[in-house]
C-alpha cells in the first residue's frame, strides 16, 4: 500500500471517529476565523458603502492604496502585528502576542482591505445606477449608502463568506503572531505545514480535507445565495420601493 493510500485512510479514520485533538484544531481555527471576519467585515461595510457613495479629494489615492493592501502578502501583516504586539512594540502591555487575540487581529487586518473594496464596488455600482433618484429625493451620503447596502445584502453577504474563506485559508500571518502552540494557538493551516514538516502525514491530510471541505462548503452557499438573488424582487424594483418610501 501507498504512503498517500494509507495516510488518506488513516486521516479518514481520525475525521470518522472525531479525534479529539483533531475536532480541537478545526475549532480553534473556525472561532479565529469567524472572529477576525465579523470585526473586519463590519468594519469593511461601513467603509466600503461611505467609498462607494462619497466623493472628496484624495479619493482616488485612497482607492489606489485600498487596491494594494488587497495583494500584501500575508507574511506582511504578521510581521506588523507582532511588531505592534511584542514587549517593545506600542501594544506590547496588552500581552496579546501567541494568543487568541493575536490572530484574530492578524486575520482582521488582512480581510478588512477585501470586505472593504469588496462592498466599495458593489455599492459605487449601485451608485452609479440609482445614485441620482436617491439624491434627488433628499437622500444624504450616510442614507445613500445605507440604502444601497440594504438592495445589495444578497451581494454583501457573498462578500462576506468570500471574506472568511480568505481568513481561514490563511497561514502566514496567524503563525507569525500565534507562534502555532499545540493546543493553545494551532489553527488548521499552521497545523497542516508543522505536522507535514513533522512527517505527520495522516493529521495533515484530515486537516487538508475539513479545510477544502469548508472552502466547499462556502462556495456551495455563495452560488445558493446567487439563486436565491435571481428569485427575490429585481433590483429596480427595490430601488423604486426605497424611492417611494422616500417620497
Amino acid at each position: 500500500m501507498s504512503t498517500f493510500t494509507e495516510s488518506a485512510a488513516t486521516a479518514l479514520q481520525l475525521i470518522t471517529s472525531f479525534d479529539p485533538g483533531l475536532l480541537a484544531i478545526v475549532g480553534r481555527s473556525l472561532a479565529v476565523s469567524a472572529t477576525a471576519c465579523a470585526l473586519a467585515c463590519g468594519a469593511g461595510l461601513v467603509l466600503g458603502a461611505w467609498l462607494g457613495v462619497a466623493r472628496f479629494a484624495g479619493r482616488n489615492a485612497v482607492l489606489t492604496l485600498l487596491n494594494t493592501l488587497l495583494a500584501i502578502p500575508s507574511v506582511v501583516i504578521g510581521l506588523v502585528v507582532y511588531l505592534l504586539l511584542s514587549r517593545s512594540g506600542p501594544l506590547g502591555h496588552l500581552g496579546w502576542l501567541f494568543n487568541f487575540q493575536a490572530m484574530v487581529l492578524a486575520q482582521a487586518l488582512l480581510v478588512l482591505p477585501v470586505s472593504t473594496a469588496l462592498t466599495r464596488q458593489v455599492i459605487e455600482d449601485a451608485e452609479q445606477t440609482h445614485g441620482e433618484q436617491l439624491r434627488s429625493l433628499g437622500a444624504g451620503t450616510a442614507l445613500r449608502g445605507l440604502l444601497l447596502a440594504w438592495d445589495e445584502r444578497y451581494a454583501l453577504l457573498t462578500m462576506l463568506m468570500a471574506s472568511f474563506g480568505r481568513a481561514i485559508s490563511e497561514v502566514g500571518a496567524v503563525m507569525i503572531v500565534g507562534g502555532n502552540i499545540d493546543g493553545f494557538t494551532r489553527v488548521m493551516t499552521t497545523a497542516i505545514a508543522l505536522e507535514t514538516s513533522k512527517g505527520d502525514l495522516p493529521l495533515a491530510l484530515a486537516l487538508g480535507l475539513i479545510l477544502l471541505g469548508v472552502v466547499l462548503v462556502l462556495n456551495a452557499l455563495i452560488a445558493l445565495v446567487r439563486r436565491w438573488r435571481e428569485h427575490v424582487e429585481g433590483h429596480a424594483n427595490g430601488v423604486s420601493a426605497v424611492a417611494r418610501a422616500l417620497a
